[in-house]
């Protein structure tokens, strides 16, 4: 396949799609309602961490979750207690997630703010230096979040090789910064990014043929962020938002990709 010929595609899929008015419905609405970094990172985590399942229904959870923590739930977790946590989200069940589960991640939010200030500041802590992704901030992150506590399905675990998809779904919102992307971590290099691989990207990665595996794990995660590196080194995740549409929105089919696929044979 032309490489140039691909790039020059999804450029224009990217002019064309990249804009707000194809984000709805996705979690990442909610972001743009906090202008302070802080607060967007927590919103981000708590959005992504609920990103499965039926969107109608990610779209009302995600939204009952902030509404409660207010307009700066950065703020709000640093002044709060456990039992009020508890006592704010008693009966909360979202699918898989019971309110243990969301409690232990708020209260895991609350624990790396205090520590690092930022939940970003955690991130950079842990990131290393020689490795060409952020799978090791990531990684320390999580952990740091996790503690000892049990957060079931809310938030995967990089050390078990998954593709955390949900996690670098929040990453891709943070680092990168465009008319979708809001950003705000302007330390952490967009080229560092791992696309957050769901059916719709592993399809697509799939179709271009970036890959051939069919395990949604991190290595294939890997394999096709490596494949749109090789057409955006600096940015490999721009083109996830606008690709990922054609699996959401119902007037968007993938054989738009397969047709760009076969022009630029």
């Amino acid at each position: 396949m032309r490489h140039t010929a691909l790039r020059d595609k999804l450029e224009e899929f990217y002019n064309t799609y990249t804009c707000k008015r194809y984000v709805d419905p996705d979690p990442l609405l909610f972001l743009y309602n906090y202008p302070d970094k802080k607060d967007r990172e927590v919103a981000g985590f708590i959005a992504a961490s609920l990103a499965y399942g039926r969107v109608e229904m990610i779209m009302k959870t995600v939204g009952q979750v902030l509404d409660r923590l207010g307009k700066h739930p950065a703020a709000f977790l640093r002044r709060t207690t456990k039992k009020d946590l508890a006592g704010m989200f008693q009966g909360f069940v979202y699918r898989f997630a019971r309110e243990d589960h969301l409690v232990g991640l708020l209260w895991g939010l609350r624990r790396v703010m205090t520590a690092f200030s930022s939940l970003e500041a955690c991130f950079e802590s842990g990131l290393a230096e020689e490795d060409e992704t952020i799978v090791s901030g990531l990684t320390f992150l999580s952990d740091q979040i996790r503690g000892r506590a049990g957060l079931g399905h809310l938030l995967a675990d990089p050390k078990k090789r998954s593709a955390c998809k949900r996690s670098h779904l929040f990453l891709r919102w943070m680092v990168r910064s465009d008319k979708v992307d809001p950003g705000g971590w302007d330390r952490i290099s967009p080229a560092r990014l791992v696309v957050p691989l769901d059916r719709h990207m592993h399809t697509a990665g799939t179709i271009l043929g970036f890959t051939r595996r069919r395990n949604a794990d991190l290595k294939t995660a890997l394999e096709i962020t490596q494949g749109f590196r090789a057409l955006n080194p600096r940015d490999p995740g721009k083109y996830d938002f606008c690709l990922t549409r054609l699996g959401i929105r119902r007037e968007m089919s993938m054989e738009t990709l397969r047709e760009i696929r076969e022009e630029c044979q």
